[in-house]
């Protein structure tokens, strides 16, 4: 049986931009050990629940038939998901644990226009509650974020093998050992084919994007509601930023951008040795790319970026929001840009006595 899972390199953080504290969101969250640090699945531990794609900020994980999923979503007049553990009546999914917070935003969206119910067994006695657990900490977040969303309808009913034609109803192949038992008989060339289709996920996951679909749809089903607002982590900025633009270029999304003015050069006689200064920087934040991997904070050295969900409409979170103007800082003795609230550079502010140094103290 092929693992429906498959990892796209290109859309993973640590592609994007290197970073010193790799993202192993994917590996820390899989309650089976199924992913190894280079990111290959085993695909006999893996039951496919789906968390490494919930938990992943820029979609390196993904179902392969995720597509048919949000096709569902989009042209069903009910909308009713349950799990395999749960009684059969819509979309089978492989675990809650499969959405993440757009996703649950996503269906409250379209819970507006039609019902929208969620289906599953009981997850104490599944392998994969952890998974679930997880999805539904990202619920609880929404809830506590837009307490008037509208309502999604969760039903626990496990499935006693009472209702005929369980697999009849699933949407896709069954996972490995659900109803699946592969003919000892086969010859070679036959056991070489589905060798094949067990690596051609892993060899053709190349389909790359720069912003995770879970989001892409969030937009999407937001688009339909111009006058509607949801809680969507937003940048903010304090006043003790120095202006040195390091966290746009650490941001692997581009959802920080920054625009510099550079001074004009003058016809002095000292302009082959004079250094062209940045007079005026704005940072230009796309709430829309932003996937919260919180890396610009952690290496902001003023530690003047700060995260907080805030209610915004769909105009704001597909703009572009001007959120800090200021002027980069230099160093009073030689003139080069310095990156925090001192007024000397570390050469100058360790160079002795004269430079009032940190070692001269």
């Amino acid at each position: 049986m092929t693992c429906q899972m498959v990892y796209h390199n290109g859309n993973c953080l640590n592609t994007k931009r290197p970073y010193a504290r790799s993202c192993k969101l994917c590996i820390e969250s899989c309650p089976h050990q199924a992913i190894s640090n280079y990111r290959e699945l085993d695909s006999k531990s893996c039951t496919e629940c789906g968390v490494c794609m919930a938990v992943c900020p820029s979609g390196g994980f993904e179902d392969h038939s995720i597509d048919k999923f949000y096709q569902y979503l989009q042209e069903a007049e009910e909308i009713v998901l349950n799990c395999p553990k749960a009684v059969p009546g819509g979309f089978e999914i492989p675990c809650m644990g499969m959405l993440d917070r757009d996703s649950w935003m996503t269906l409250m969206l379209l819970a507006k226009e039609k019902s929208a119910t969620i289906s599953t067994g009981s997850c104490a006695d599944c392998p994969d509650r952890q998974a679930c657990a997880i999805s539904v900490e990202a619920f609880k977040g929404v809830h506590a974020d837009w307490p008037a969303h509208p309502v999604i309808h969760i039903k626990v009913q496990p499935d006693q093998g009472t209702v005929e034609g369980h697999e009849v109803a699933l949407n896709k192949p069954p996972r490995p050992g659900i109803g699946v038992q592969k003919d000892s008989s086969l010859g070679w060339r036959q056991k070489s084919r589905e060798k094949i289709e067990e690596w051609l996920p892993s060899l053709t996951a190349d389909e790359t994007y720069h912003i995770p679909k879970s989001r892409q749809w969030l937009i999407e089903a937001f688009g339909a509601s111009s006058e509607e607002k949801i809680p969507f982590q937003a940048i903010s900025i304090a006043d003790s930023c120095t202006s040195c633009g390091v966290c746009a270029a650490i941001c692997p999304q581009g959802a920080l951008q920054k625009r510099e003015e550079m001074n004009s050069v003058s016809n002095e006689e000292d302009d082959l040795t004079k250094e062209d200064k940045i007079t005026s920087l704005r940072l230009i934040f796309e709430p829309m790319k932003c996937v919260q991997c919180h890396r610009c904070m952690e290496t902001c050295r003023s530690q003047a970026l700060t995260f907080n969900y805030q209610l915004l409409s769909h105009r704001l979170i597909t703009g572009k929001i001007l959120v800090h103007e200021g002027c980069p800082k230099y160093c009073t003795q030689c003139g080069k840009r310095i990156f925090d609230n001192g007024d000397l550079c570390l050469v100058c502010a360790t160079s002795g006595s004269e430079g009032g140094g940190f070692f001269t103290r």
